[in-house]
């Protein structure tokens, strides 16, 4: 937005003063000055010719010299004004314009049907809902809101600054005598998606044109989950004969193709479009670039791009960004390089691009060549260096881009620490998030239901969801799939169930989390079971069946099981061989759980196996120096537990501490791990799995009696 120029101010004054003022020596002035210059018009009635000259002046973008022909006039009508305000208007000075509004309004001149639409026009686009709604009193005093274009630019005012309530009002009190407030009302909704709403004044129009078809069509494609919709719109369109589509229309029917994965229901619409001769249409290329490349069908968007004459640079960020999804980093290499032209997006894609498949330094150095990095750059490399585990540098970034206050550049650095496991400082960022007032997106809820799923923080969990439900994603099927799936691995089902019912339209994903939140709970309380009465063959056949038959993948929490499944029967080389073929990382818990079992067995060469892992997890893992201690005290290793015990007091535990004490903090912890029910008489109840878990040192869980032993 232009700033004020130094002089502005004294303008205004000036321009007030000659109004007010009427003294004989002041007008001889001003006479005299008009008659030194030729380009003003020679006598001051000559108003017209003022008015002309202003205007072309406002046309060719000197506003400058607009304003001191406007502010050197001795007379001046409301259209003199309505000009001045139009000029700034159309090169987007809207302070300019909202202060010559008020200094108008302040000079006694009456104000027409122009001036309040042109003023509730700067209004509405300069979100300046304070003085939109000072100048709706005005209009409402004056009369003039039965206007068409006063109307319009009323609802306008309102719809644009998202009060869509107060836009509501004006509708209902104006529409019946003013029909150009029925588009406008629908463009509000679906601008503000509110597409239910959208589609009832859709349904009561009384006149509906390829226009409001498509606005209807375009805000279902925008809206999550409504892209079937959006194809049932174009086919009661087509059906209905009341608009013949346009290349707008086609636009966002190919890219809802392209979202859903209809290859043929595309080819169809495609053809349709070829048919109505809007092939060569610059945008429609983009889309059936995009489209095809959704459906992984990258050949036709490659023949699309090269039958090109003048490919624009859209296309070919959209021919990138496709050839990216598919791993084609070498084709969408040699575009990017060709690019006669390239811009931010350009840049930010092939940066991600090389992330993905590992080449962190080409990304480093594309960003190192922009020519201006961008607040989207800034958050694409946030990312790209949490991806590749350099953190530091992620926060490096991100300390120099939050300040422009963007909730992207929030979710990338809280992804960024959810990806390198460090979920209670993502959590933490969200609260420093919420405290500066940083505007929370689907994204932001999505990853952090995440973490606390990770952490099996069902308390965190709870507080976010109340968070979510003052939002508008309360509904989003991606934030409820999160939702489900963090209440699952929590082990509330029941709060899972109801997080599916308040989905608006749940996908075959958020059907997916809810299915296997419930099998995955059973799963683990199964293999539990079968390890607590011994039943190996079972147990294991249960294991197999999960992914075989029920299409469920083992968690962390499925293979601890089957650790302690074969850890209790003596199988232990078997359960080692298991953690080594895992898909996914192991953890303390599930190594605590073989070490005990090897201590049980008295196998001490799995264990310095066990406890050596353990060390490469944690420098200082106190719960495995205690079990290897006491291992090494009933071989008769005595020198082996000496380094031990040496080892844990340079380590600073305390290697007698009080019994009651340290149990009661061991119930704790252990309860903390949301696995654990009760703790009572040394030993613990457990509500879906056996965890071997030795929390703190020297007192360690015993599996064969289900009791504490204090070593």
């Amino acid at each position: 937005m232009s700033k004020l120029r130094p002089d502005y101010y004294i303008n205004l004054k000036r321009s007030l003063k000659m109004e007010l003022q009427s003294s004989s020596l002041s007008a001889t002035w001003k006479h005299q000055r008009w008659k030194d210059n030729p380009i003003y018009p020679s006598t001051n009635h000559d108003v017209v010719s003022a008015n002309k000259a202003i205007t072309l002046s406002c046309q060719t973008g000197e506003l400058e010299r607009a304003r001191h022909l406007f502010d050197t006039m001795l007379e001046r009508t409301v259209v003199s004004w309505n000009t001045m305000i139009t000029g700034y208007s159309k090169w987007n000075m809207f302070p300019e314009a909202l202060d010559l509004i008020s200094l108008m309004h302040h000079s006694d001149v009456k104000l027409n049907e122009t001036t309040f639409s042109t003023s509730l026009s700067v209004c509405g686009r300069s979100k300046a809902l304070i003085d939109g709604k000072k100048m709706h009193g005005l209009v409402l005093k004056s009369g003039h809101q039965r206007f068409n274009l006063v109307g319009s630019a009323l609802l306008y005012v309102y719809a644009n600054c998202r009060e869509i309530g107060d836009g509501r009002r004006v509708f209902d009190q104006l529409h019946h005598e003013n029909e150009l407030l029925w588009s406008l009302m629908l463009v509000g909704y679906v601008e503000c998606n509110l597409m239910s709403e959208a589609l009832s004044v859709f349904d009561r129009m009384p006149r509906r044109g390829v226009v409001e078809w498509t606005t209807l069509i375009s805000g279902y494609v925008k809206s999550d989950d409504g892209c079937k919709k959006a194809l049932e719109m174009f086919k009661m369109m087509r059906e209905n004969y009341e608009a013949v589509p346009n290349e707008f229309t086609l636009d966002c029917i190919v890219r809802a193709c392209g979202r859903l994965g209809d290859l043929s229901g595309g080819r169809v619409v495609h053809g349709l479009l070829i048919k109505g001769g809007f092939e060569i249409e610059g945008s429609l290329s983009g889309a059936l670039i995009s489209f095809y490349s959704s459906c992984e069908v990258i050949e036709d968007a490659k023949n699309i791009y090269n039958n090109m004459p003048n490919p624009f640079l859209s296309d070919s960020n959209e021919l990138i960004g496709g050839l990216l999804k598919l791993g084609k980093i070498h084709e969408a290499e040699l575009i990017f390089c060709n690019m006669a032209e390239r811009n931010s997006v350009s840049f930010n894609l092939m940066i991600k691009g090389y992330a993905m498949c590992g080449r962190l330094e080409d990304s480093k150095r594309l960003f190192m060549q922009m020519p201006v990095r961008i607040l989207t750059s800034l958050n694409t490399m946030i990312l790209v260096y949490a991806r590749n585990g350099d953190i530091d540098k992620a926060f490096e970034l991100f300390e120099k881009a939050k300040g422009e206050g963007s909730p992207i550049t929030w979710n990338s650095m809280i992804s960024g620490y959810i990806l390198n496991d460090q979920h209670e400082n993502a959590l933490k960022l969200y609260l420093t998030m919420r405290q500066k007032s940083i505007s929370q997106t689907r994204s932001t809820f999505s990853v952090l239901f995440h973490a606390c799923a990770c952490l099996g923080s069902l308390q965190q969990g709870e507080l976010l969801h109340a968070h979510l439900e003052k939002t508008p994603f309360a509904s989003n099927v991606y934030v409820g799939t999160a939702l489900i799936d963090m209440y699952s691995k929590c082990g509330s089902i029941s709060a899972a169930r109801a997080a599916f019912i308040c989905i608006s339209y749940p996908n075959v994903a958020a059907w997916t989390a809810l299915i296997n939140g419930p099998n995955a709970a059973t799963f683990v309380a199964v293999l539990s079971a079968c390890a607590r009465a011994g039943l190996v063959d079972e147990g294991m056949r249960f294991f197999h069946l999960m992914k075989e038959y029920y299409d469920i993948t083992p968690t962390l929490e499925h293979f601890t099981c089957v650790v302690d499944l074969l850890g209790r029967s003596g199988l232990l080389h078997e359960a080692e061989e298991l953690i080594e073929g895992m898909p996914i990382e192991v953890d303390k818990i599930l190594l605590i759980s073989l070490l005990n079992a090897s201590s049980f067995w008295m196998d001490m060469e799995i264990a310095e196996r066990v406890a050596e892992k353990m060390f490469t997890l944690d420098p200082k893992p106190s719960s495995a120096c205690v079990i290897m201690s006491n291992m090494y005290s009933r071989s008769g290793k005595w020198g082996q537990k000496v380094k031990v015990r040496d080892f844990l007091r340079e380590s600073g535990v305390n290697l007698h501490p009080d019994y009651s004490k340290f149990r009661k903090a061991c119930v704790v912890l252990i309860q903390k791990a949301h696995r654990v029910t009760k703790v009572e008489d040394g030993a613990f109840l457990s509500n879906s799995m056996h965890i071997d878990y030795t929390p703190v040192p020297y007192l360690v869980w015993n599996i064969t009696c289900n009791k504490f032993n204090l070593l």
